[in-house]
C-alpha cells in the first residue's frame, strides 16, 4: 500500500510561519509596497495557486520570471524563521503513526501537499520527521490542481517498485475537503482529520472513508490502514 500524508494541519502546525515568510519575501522583492493575505484562501491549496492569486490581488503579474525568485526568497525567509523563533510542531500521534506505518512490511509512505518541495521539506524536518521516510511525494509544482498530485505520487511509486498500485490501495490522509476531493478524484481511499480549520461536521459532508478528530489514537489508525 501507499499512504500519502498532507503536511500542514495534518502532520504538523507552524502557526503561520509560511504565510509570514511569504509576506517577508514579497516585501523584499517589492520594497515599499503593502501586502496582505486578507481574503485569500490558503488551507489545502497549492502554493503556486496561492502565489498567483496573491500577486494579482496586489496588481502584480505572476510571471514565470518572477515565480523563481519568489520561491527562492520565500524559502530563505522560512529557513531563517525556523532558525529563530518560528515553530513547526508535530501534531499529537503523528510521529508514532508515521513510525508504525514505516515499520510495516508492504506499506510505503509519501507526501501529497500544496507546499513547494523545499519549503515543505523544511517544515517536515523542523517538526522532527526524517524527510527520507517519505519516499513517494508530490508537491505544489507537480500539478496545476491538487487533483493532479496523488497520480504523480503513484507514478513515482510505480517507477521505483516496478509495478503500479491500484488506486484503492492508496490512502490519502489530510485535513481539508481538498484532500478528500483529490483522493476521490483518483479513486484512492481517504482519512480526514479535523486538526485544521474544518470541523468534523464539515469534513463529514465530503464522505471520507474514515473521519477522526485527530491522530492521537494512532494505534487504531495504523490497524485500520493495515486491515485495508
Amino acid at each position: 500500500m501507499l499512504v500519502l500524508f498532507d503536511i500542514d494541519a495534518t502532520l504538523l502546525k507552524t502557526e503561520g510561519a509560511g504565510i509570514r515568510a511569504m509576506l517577508s519575501a514579497a516585501h523584499e522583492l517589492f520594497p515599499g509596497r503593502v501586502f496582505s493575505f486578507a481574503g485569500i484562501e490558503v488551507s489545502g491549496r497549492l502554493d503556486t495557486l496561492i502565489w498567483r492569486e496573491f500577486m494579482r490581488r496586489h496588481n502584480i503579474e505572476p510571471t514565470t520570471d518572477l515565480h523563481g525568485p519568489f520561491r527562492r526568497v520565500y524559502g530563505e525567509h522560512l529557513q531563517r524563521g525556523f532558525a529563530g523563533t518560528c515553530r513547526s510542531d508535530a501534531l499529537p500521534g503523528t510521529h508514532a503513526l508515521v513510525d508504525a506505518l514505516h515499520a510495516m512490511e508492504g506499506i510505503d509512505l509519501g507526501i501529497v501537499t500544496g507546499n513547494y518541495e523545499h519549503t515543505g521539506t523544511l517544515k517536515i524536518a523542523k517538526a522532527g520527521f526524517a524527510p527520507e521516510t517519505f519516499r513517494f511525494n508530490a508537491w505544489a509544482d507537480d500539478g496545476e490542481h491538487r487533483r493532479d498530485l496523488p497520480r504523480v505520487a503513484m507514478d513515482r511509486h510505480g517507477a521505483v517498485r516496478g509495478s503500479r498500485l491500484s488506486a484503492e490501495r492508496v490512502i490519502v490522509i489530510g485535513d481539508t475537503p481538498h484532500d478528500i476531493d483529490c483522493a476521490r478524484h483518483n479513486g484512492c481511499q481517504v482519512i480526514a482529520v479535523a486538526t485544521g480549520i474544518h470541523s468534523e461536521a464539515e469534513l463529514a459532508e465530503h464522505k471520507p472513508d474514515l473521519l477522526l478528530a485527530n491522530l492521537r489514537e494512532w494505534q487504531s489508525v495504523a490497524s485500520w490502514i493495515a486491515c485495508r
